[in-house]
């Protein structure tokens, strides 16, 4: 034989040619190989033949086999004997070969040999002869290359595991029983093959029971005393392939020792050295013991192999079986496996345990409690790996231990370990994949409960767990929209969009948990944070469950509303809405200081709406429960909390919000129809009923809903057709004779009326009176709210003015003065006069009197039989009404006068008699000031006119002089009376005026007080006392009346007290002090209606030439007073510049008349050219103001008067 030849030359030239064939290897290099198929059997039957030659003669075959296919296979088929005859050589070499190189090299050309037959008839022959070798063999010694062979050729052909298991039974018997050989290396190679056939599908269900038993039972065993990792590991994929059938499993987690002795003796006999090896190992196997044997080894594989295994174990039925590898400790040391780095084996004992949480042993042994914290740590391991599949088993894991875990025993009693866990999770909800993000969400969601919180409960951690959650709502795309799905129909959904709306989901309902948590802590004081052991109190003034409070609700503002809104506006779904629904009502409960301000703004922001139409379009036909429910949850709420708000512009009674409250609850969840549909409901006519669900009852919850959303702006309806449906139901109630509806509920029909009026037809007699009947039922105040067009729409109709004007007009004032009255403290300081009378309530009813000015006359009896803050404010109402309305005033003093008089003659009876009180009598004089100021500058005064000023200066005469309250109005009207009149009417005044002695008596009684504030009201009375002491004395002097009474004037102490008091007196005292004298000095200080006093300085007659001729003021009193004037003057003060130069020309004039030495010895003193020098420097503001050059004329005209000094005159006016 040539190196390359496969051919033996001793005994070729026997050979028929014709099993001789050249052959030309693939490669030009090779050239061509000659091969006789009889030199090669009687090279592999001889034992003479070295295995060195046998090898390379199988070398050769391969070569062939690889390069020419066909080429062998011709030559083998011209006889089918042949053909047996040179497979069964080959496969005789298994036993007489010993070298490894040649018997690899034997099993290699064999399998190909039979793969290149393509012929099952010679694979079969080939088992044949593989079982007849085991049946005739006493020991299985040496068969390891036949069944390394065997494992090799079912991997080649994949018909042969099929084949084995229907048709090759008796050689599957064999090959069980040959497990009992201790040779490890066997049992691996058998075992090898037993998982190929395994494998194969039907196998397993077409094998016999007992075959598979026996072998179940023989797997365990081997398993249990396996050392070399080979077997170990070709045993668990054989024990991989067993579990996936549930029979199987069962008798491997059932099986007694005894059926393996009994079994092993009936199969087969064997040497007593191998019966008595395999006997003595014939003990209690059970399989969680190996399996947890194996996890404790230290190979990778093996670990993962045997948690692999307990996975598929208990998948079948974790109920039965978790309980014996939980008895066995194995979650103990599964835990203590997290320690790894691999993820396969990560991933692995994430599964197993996963499946051991399903069984309450779990916990009650408190493996939970042992292995948390192991968890916690491979979970921050595992989420800076990259795969994600790992990730997400960790999470589940931990979020079924967080869900399942009793709630008497905690997984975290301290801080630290729950800042773990929370650490873990948020690493998780940062996580770049959304899948990990979703579990991480979910895992939150468990950690949220009561039972988890540590003590003191973490609170910074929760909240930064919440905001991580929603934050990452925002980063989330928005789903295709609803056309778009059904243009695309039949398409399947985007993953993403899928991904996207799964972590949704998760996170609004991990938000629910948050919420609900905050809500269980807030009722339980022990839950807050502990000053003295709490680490986050640190935060000076921060509570930390305000804080979390605080931010739930931000969130759900900022990020939880919007999200959800786009969301469901493309694509609405019921369990998000039902938990982003349910997530509102719990926000009316954490913080009750901002729930006003929560509920109104969403109110305003059309959650009414949002609410109703998702529910109609999604809870309609008894669909979505839950969501209908939380629906129905969250309008409740909103409703109530709307209702319950300390809103002084509304009369809710506790009573109402019980019963709209019981309404809701018992109408909305019927409630599934769109708003567009409320129209015909709300005209629909139920008939008689007394459903407290019925169709009435829904009829009263869409008034309320109406009411509720139109107050807060948002128009569910268009306000005719809401208008229209109002009118409607009220007419239908009053037609059917059903019972008063509730109060709540016509409140917000009046209101709905109100509102919606001006763009509705003004309406008839027959639902006017329906109208009226429903609002006389019960008392009005109850359905009374505060806003303009209730105030509109009563006075628009004469018939419902009548009934209810009165009343709506007192308890629109009544709101007004107890505002006011509240507020006062407030107001005083920071709010001036004209802030105060341009409230929007005076402008509302300022625009209801325009339109009906019969209102007056109700406003003025209100000011009458009223109350005082009531009366007042209707005083006020009034006086705006007439200083903003010149043009009709005529019309209205005639209108309000002759009321006003019977009003004085009625209080001037009741004072006289002593039987009524007169608190009404300040505000009616006040009143008549307003309408004596209100009009043109002269009055005429009529018949009506004089009796006003009778009634009111009778009693001025009889009030004491104590009540400054009525006194201070009664001569601002008579000194209004006085000045404002023409000059024709000024003499009948001022004669009925002097005549009544009770007024000049308390006119002296008045100026006998001293005040020095000008700002009290004793000053103020003073002051007007004053002016009209000074309007009498120049009225008198004018008309020379008669007088009965005169009034005592302490000259002096007059002017000393503008000399030496001018800076402890209030400008208005001044003023008023300088215009009295000025009157006085204008009559040269002789006047029927005074008495008055000598001047300082000036003694008892004879006197000077000067001082009698200046008497009674005198020459001493008559520099004081130009001293104290000329100081005045340089105050600069605008109240008090124009008075005083009236009072200097006066007095300039009184001593002309009486000594005009005097007056120029005045005139050309230094001081007047000072003065006037002083106010001629001091901007412009002085320099032309009336009283400066009232001032410049003054001086020069009394110089030239005197003919004396008029060149200091003219040098002073030319400086």
């Amino acid at each position: 034989m040539t190196s390359m030849d496969v051919v033996y030359e001793k005994i070729h030239f026997r050979h028929d040619p014709k099993w001789s064939v050249h052959v030309r290897m693939g490669h030009p290099v090779q050239g061509s190989l000659m091969i006789c198929v009889a030199c090669v059997i009687e090279m592999m039957e001889s034992n003479n033949v070295a295995s060195v030659r046998k090898s390379v003669a199988l070398s050769g075959i391969s070569g062939v086999l690889k390069s020419c296919p066909g080429a062998l296979k011709e030559l083998l088929l011209q006889d089918h004997r042949v053909c047996l005859h040179f497979t069964a050589s080959l496969l005789g070499m298994l036993h007489t070969v010993e070298d490894p190189a040649t018997l690899k090299q034997a099993i290699q050309v064999l399998v190909q040999l039979l793969l290149e037959l393509q012929s099952e008839q010679y694979v079969y022959y080939i088992l044949d002869e593989i079982h007849t070798q085991l049946c005739d063999q006493s020991s299985v010694r040496g068969f390891l290359p036949t069944f390394t062979f065997l494992g090799k050729l079912v991997d080649a052909v994949p018909s042969l595991p099929q084949s084995l298991a229907s048709s090759h039974v008796p050689l599957l018997e064999q090959l069980c029983s040959t497990l009992l050989y201790p040779d490890e290396g066997l049992k691996a190679s058998v075992f090898y093959v037993w998982q190929r056939v395994w494998g194969a599908a039907g196998a397993a269900q077409s094998l016999p029971s007992p075959l598979r038993d026996r072998m179940c039972l023989l797997l365990l065993q081997t398993l249990a005393h396996a050392c070399s990792t080979q077997l170990t590991i070709n045993c668990l994929g054989f024990l991989k392939q067993l579990l996936k059938l549930g029979e199987v499993v069962s008798v491997l987690m059932n099986s007694p020792c005894e059926q393996i002795r009994s079994d092993l003796d009936q199969s087969l006999g064997q040497d007593r050295e191998d019966q008595s090896s395999t006997h003595l190992s014939l003990e209690r196997c059970p399989l969680p013991l190996i399996l947890k044997k194996l996890l404790l080894s230290g190979d990778e594989t093996l670990q993962v192999a045997s948690a692999q295994c307990m996975a598929a174990i208990l998948v079948h039925s974790p109920s039965q079986y978790c309980a014996s590898f939980i008895q066995a400790d194995v979650p103990e040391f599964l835990f203590e496996r997290l320690s790894s780095g691999s993820e396969v084996l990560l991933w692995s004992v994430y599964s197993c345990l996963l499946l051991l949480t399903e069984d309450p042993l779990f916990f009650s042994q408190c493996h939970s409690v042992y292995g948390i914290e192991s968890l916690v740590r491979s979970l921050k391991e595992a989420l800076r790996l990259t795969n994600v599949e790992v990730q997400r088993q960790g999470l589940l894991l931990l979020t079924e231990i967080l869900e399942r875990q009793p709630v008497g025993v905690r997984l975290f009693p301290s801080g630290p370990g729950f800042v773990a866990v929370a650490e873990a999770v948020l690493s998780g909800v940062s996580s770049p994949c959304l899948q990990v993000a979703t579990q991480a969400a979910n895992a939150a969601t468990a950690l949220l409960r009561m039972n988890h919180q540590s003590s003191p409960v973490q609170y910074k951690e929760l909240e930064k767990l919440v905001e991580a959650i929603i934050a990452r709502c925002t980063e989330l795309p928005l789903p295709a929209s609803s056309r778009c799905r059904v243009s695309l129909k039949g398409a399947e959904p985007s993953s993403q969009a899928s991904r996207a709306g799964g972590f949704l989901l998760q996170a609004l309902v991990c938000f629910h948990a948050a919420c609900r948590l905050v809500e269980q802590c807030s009722s339980e004081p022990g839950l807050k944070e502990n000053v003295f052991t709490a680490p986050s109190k640190q935060v000076q003034g921060q509570d930390p469950l305000e804080s979390l409070c605080l931010c739930l609700l931000h969130c759900c503002d900022t990020v939880c509303i919007p999200t959800v809104t786009r969301h469901c506006e493309r694509a609405p779904s019921a369990q998000v809405l039902q938990h982003f629904f349910s997530i509102l009502s719990y926000q009316f409960s954490l913080l009750p200081s901002l729930r006003p301000l929560f509920a109104a703004k969403l109110a305003s922001s059309g959650f009414f709406r949002l609410a109703l139409e998702h529910k109609a379009v999604l809870c309609a036909g008894n669909r979505n429960p839950a969501l209908n429910a939380a629906c129905c949850g969250f309008l409740q709420r909103l409703s109530v909390c709307l209702l319950s708000q300390p809103d002084p512009a509304t009369s809710i009674l506790p009573q109402d919000c019980e019963e709209i409250e019981a309404m809701f609850r018992s109408s909305l969840p019927s409630l599934c129809c769109r708003v567009c549909e409320w129209p015909s409901l709300l005209c629909e006519s139920p008939g008689s009923q007394c459903d407290p669900a019925g169709p009435r009852a829904t009829q009263y919850c869409l008034l309320t809903l109406l009411h509720l959303a139109l107050q807060h702006g948002d128009r569910l309806l268009p306000d005719s057709t809401v208008f229209s449906c109002v009118v409607t139901l009220l007419c239908s109630v009053q037609e059917q004779g059903d019972s008063a509806l509730p109060p709540c509920v016509l409140r917000s029909a009046l209101y709905l009326l109100s509102v919606t009026q001006d763009k509705s037809p003004d309406l008839d007699w027959a639902p006017l009176n329906c109208i009226s009947k429903a609002l006389s039922s019960p008392s009005f105040a109850s359905l009374y709210t505060h806003h303009p067009p209730l105030l509109h729409f009563l006075f628009r109709y004469p018939e419902l003015a009548e009934h209810f004007g009165p009343r709506v007009l007192e308890l629109w004032l009544s709101h007004r003065a107890e505002s006011t009255l509240q507020s006062d403290t407030h107001s005083k300081k920071t709010e001036g006069p004209s802030e105060q009378n341009q409230d929007p309530d005076t402008t509302a009813l300022l625009a209801v009197l325009e339109k009906n000015p019969t209102v007056i006359l109700t406003l003025l009896g209100m000011v009458c039989t009223r109350e005082f803050p009531l009366a007042e404010r209707a005083v006020e109402v009034l006086g705006s009404f007439l200083q903003g309305r010149q043009g009709c005033k005529a019309g209205l003093c005639v209108l309000l006068r002759p009321t006003l008089l019977q009003v004085l003659q009625r209080l001037g009876l009741e004072s006289s008699q002593g039987t009524g009180a007169v608190g009404s009598l300040p505000l009616v004089l006040r009143l008549l000031c307003l309408m004596q100021t209100s009009g043109s500058t002269e009055n005429e005064m009529d018949g009506i006119h004089f009796k006003l000023l009778y009634h009111v200066s009778n009693l001025a005469g009889k009030l004491k002089a104590s009540n400054t309250e009525c006194l201070l109005p009664a001569f601002s009207y008579l000194y209004c009376c006085l000045r404002l009149s023409p000059p024709h009417c000024t003499d009948r005044a001022v004669s009925m005026l002097l005549c009544n002695t009770g007024l000049m008596d308390q006119l002296q009684a008045t100026l006998n007080l001293s005040s020095s504030s000008s700002l009290s009201p004793t000053s103020a009375l003073l002051c007007c006392s004053r002016l009209l002491l000074s309007s009498l004395i120049t009225l008198q002097h004018t008309h020379s009346a008669q007088v009965h009474r005169s009034i005592r004037l302490n000259l002096g102490s007059t002017v000393q007290a503008l000399v030496f008091g001018k800076r402890k007196t209030g400008s208005l005292l001044l003023a008023s002090s300088l215009r009295l004298l000025q009157a006085v000095l204008d009559v040269d200080l002789e006047s029927p209606v005074l008495c008055v006093n000598v001047g300082p300085g000036v003694g008892q007659r004879p006197l000077g030439d000067t001082d009698s001729s200046l008497y009674p003021l005198g020459s001493y009193g008559a520099h004081c007073l130009i001293t104290a004037l000329y100081g005045l003057l340089l105050q600069k003060q605008e109240m008090l510049l124009s008075v005083s130069v009236n009072c200097l020309g006066s007095l300039l004039g009184f001593l002309h008349r009486r000594s005009p030495s005097t007056a120029q010895h005045v005139v050309c003193q230094p001081w007047s050219r000072f003065l006037l020098y002083s106010l001629l420097n001091s901007g412009e503001s002085c320099l032309l103001h009336p009283a400066t050059l009232t001032l410049l004329t003054l001086h020069p005209e009394e110089a030239l008067n005197t003919n004396t000094c008029p060149s200091h005159a003219a040098v002073a006016v030319w400086q």
